[in-house]
């Protein structure tokens, strides 16, 4: 049997700069963060000549070609495996559609197990790439390259995205007490699950391929948010990090519909209230988990509970995705 762990992650800055229709024209910069939360798979050889598959779904086929689940047929196909009797599993710390990356971290898991099937060894560069190939150009997702390299390479990273698709991957160069501080400082709670991600950065996408002035206007400002955060974390200025989170959080509402709600907007003011100094909305929108910095712990978490969402604690990851 082969068992792969890959990370979910945070976005500290510059989050919608990863996709094409923005770095081919732009170049993209972002910060991102693995956090001790995981996608398992895990791979093992089946003695009927079937193909089975078990996730949230349990499908039982011959051939990859007949199977539902898109990013499994590809991965299979592309690797060579499509006639191999397998029987792949699939399980997660925080389930699908909560804005912390599992579509590209689920891809970059297996692929990485199924390379140690094969006995084949892959560097992470590879490994962020093949899972890029899949969903974005196998499948054609409006989705970016940053989940895909985080995964695959774990840490706080920096990630410049030149203009021809090569990310440029660098750790932030954070001093151990400030990392400790924002740990400790940074809090999760689970709004409930989100829009496709697909359907919200599908509206950015589409804008940024047709030139709006508006929206590349945004993305460049974002980009330059996600530099001043760099800036703020490696000076240690935590509460200037904060401040840029909640200026973030004004200009990404602008970029596409159903990017926050009414509800959410609540959620987010009785924060600022409660102990936090600064916060948004981590993954595309819609849902999925508010991230804050908080100043007062104890009240941030006394307040979001008393509005019924639930927190869920993490650590970062410094590991990415792995063969255990």
């Amino acid at each position: 049997m082969v068992i792969a762990r890959s990370p979910l992650r945070i976005t500290l800055g510059g989050g919608g700069t990863d996709l094409a229709s923005y770095y081919e024209k732009r170049e993209g910069f972002l910060i991102s963060a693995a956090i001790d939360k995981y996608v398992y798979i895990l791979i093992n050889r089946t003695f009927d000549r079937s193909l089975v598959l078990k996730y949230s779904k349990l499908e039982r086929v011959r051939e990859a070609s007949e199977l539902c689940h898109p990013i499994v047929r590809e991965a299979l196909e592309m690797m060579a495996l499509a006639q191999e009797p397998l029987e792949i599993c699939s399980m997660a710390d925080i389930p699908a559609g909560t804005g912390l990356g599992s579509s590209s971290t689920f891809t970059t898991a297996l692929l990485c197990a199924l390379h140690g099937y094969k006995g084949d060894i892959v560097g992470k560069r590879q490994l962020a790439e093949e899972a890029c190939k899949i969903e974005i150009d196998r499948l054609g997702g409006s989705i970016g390259k940053q989940d895909q390299y985080i995964s695959a390479y774990g840490g706080i990273t920096c990630m410049n995205i030149q203009k021809d698709g090569f990310v440029q991957v660098e750790p932030l160069k954070l001093a151990q007490g400030t990392l400790y501080d924002l740990e400790d400082n940074l809090m999760l709670f689970f709004t409930g699950y989100s829009h496709s991600a697909g359907d919200i950065l599908g509206e950015q996408d589409k804008k940024s391929r047709e030139n709006d002035g508006e929206m590349l206007k945004n993305l460049d400002f974002v980009k330059q948010l996600g530099l001043e955060s760099r800036a703020a974390l490696e000076s240690g200025d935590l509460r200037r990090f904060a401040e840029l989170m909640n200026v973030h959080w004004d200009y990404k509402k602008k970029r596409a519909k159903g990017m926050s709600n009414p509800q959410i907007d609540v959620w987010y003011e009785c924060a600022l209230k409660n102990g936090a100094l600064g916060g948004k909305l981590i993954g595309a929108g819609g849902g999925g988990f508010l991230m804050f910095y908080a100043q007062d712990r104890s009240s941030l978490r006394k307040a979001m509970n008393g509005l019924g969402l639930e927190e869920v604690r993490f650590r970062f990851e410094p590991g990415g995705t792995k063969l255990l």
